[in-house]
């Protein structure tokens, strides 16, 4: 299927809503229906019908079919967070008595969900460093149903072999989940890799405009049904009509955005890593990055995503560097217009702050839609402090 045919006409029955270009906004909580008989069909699967918007509703059903077709995938599940496609599909998934391996460096609030959440329901999880594939295999128990990854994850960037760890799954009868937030389907497909279920941060990339939160969950129809008439229907994750609309927008565009993004991080990262106050530049498609070559087979392109330590990094050199920043915003998330920084050291207290620990030291970036030489002129400026 044509990426231009899923982006700006799949799901699209324009005909059936005054053959306006842009798709309306089904702002409707109910749908009404002529007999008794036709509600009562409705009622029988929920799945498949506009019936209550908490369910199905026609402007979430033209962004399904699209997110799903990109991801090479039967069906696909929306939701008002990134995080709820995961948790609330791994609850789907799992059962007292199960066991999860996850890697060890995941989104802070997945890592959460593992170590915090699961064991109330006497769900035990091993979490491994995914770049050694043999930490897979001993990890595996007789009770383990899933297998979750996070390649890249988003502030190293480590990868994990995705073929390989979804070949071993299905051999052992395993369900694999791998969080895809960082590259979006235009540069990975995990499906294609073998993987069963998976999950985006919709507010990223897909939505481009800071402007919207929401998550997708993508595989068989069979699971994503699973989800759908158990966990989701009970908990209520939906994602509102008018936000939908704003991921339809922002699809229109996506390639463009996400080329964009790439195309400025090479010449930005390269700058950096010329830069003689930076010790270290970490970005998968980085000539110096220790993946490169796994990031080239299972990666078609790099997000605009990456980190970096400067070689001066004391806790006041990192905070006077970033306050110093004109133009790119100190804040957390990316994939829209704008460029923005956060350091690690935001969320650690700084009687904790070791300078022995790279974590520590690590700022994440993310480059938007400005001029490359726009946003090193403002890098160059702030690394030129009086403390430097």
């Amino acid at each position: 299927m044509d990426l231009s045919f899923i982006l700006n006409e799949l799901g699209e029955d324009r005909e059936n809503y005054f053959n306006a270009v842009s798709p309306p906004i089904m702002q409707s909580s109910n749908f009404a229906f002529k007999t008794v008989a036709d509600i009562r069909q409705a009622m029988t699967c929920e799945f498949d019908t506009n019936l209550y918007s908490r369910g199905q509703n026609p402007t979430l059903t033209i962004l399904r079919k699209k997110l799903a077709a990109l991801d090479g995938a039967e069906d696909a599940l929306l939701f008002n967070s990134g995080i709820a496609a995961i948790t609330v599909s791994m609850l789907s998934l799992l059962k007292s008595g199960d066991h999860v391996i996850a890697i060890d460096d995941a989104y802070s609030w997945t890592s959460k969900f593992f170590k915090s959440f699961l064991p109330k329901f006497n769900v035990t999880t091993t979490l491994i460093d995914g770049t050694d594939f043999s930490n897979f295999e001993n990890a595996i128990l007789p009770s383990t149903r899933l297998i979750f990854l996070e390649s890249p994850n988003t502030l190293t960037y480590q990868l994990q072999d995705i073929k390989k760890v979804a070949g071993l799954a299905k051999s052992k009868g395993i369900l694999t989940m791998i969080d895809n937030s960082y590259c979006t389907p235009l540069f990975q497909q995990p499906i294609n890799l073998g993987i069963d279920l998976v999950a985006q941060s919709a507010t990223k990339y897909i939505g481009g405009h800071s402007d919207v939160v929401a998550g997708v969950i993508t595989g068989r129809k069979a699971l994503i049904k699973q989800i759908f008439e158990n966990e989701f229907m009970n908990f209520g994750p939906a994602l509102s009509p008018h936000s939908a609309w704003l991921l339809l927008r922002g699809l229109r565009t996506l390639p463009l955005r996400l080329q964009r993004s790439f195309e400025s991080t090479q010449i930005i990262t390269q700058w950096l890593e010329a830069n003689e106050a930076i010790q270290k530049v970490l970005w998968p498609f980085s000539a110096s990055f220790n993946q490169l070559t796994l990031a080239h087979e299972q990666m078609q392109g790099c997000g605009g995503l990456f980190s970096f330590i400067l070689k001066d990094s004391s806790l006041s050199k990192i905070e006077d560097f970033c306050n110093r920043l004109k133009h790119i915003m100190i804040a957390v998330s990316w994939g829209g217009h704008e460029s923005l920084i956060v350091p690690s050291i935001a969320s650690i207290p700084e009687n904790q702050y070791r300078t022995d620990d790279e974590h520590h030291q690590l700022i994440r970036m993310y480059i938007g839609l400005e001029e490359p030489d726009y946003l090193i002129k403002d890098l160059a400026q702030a690394l030129a402090s009086k403390n430097q």
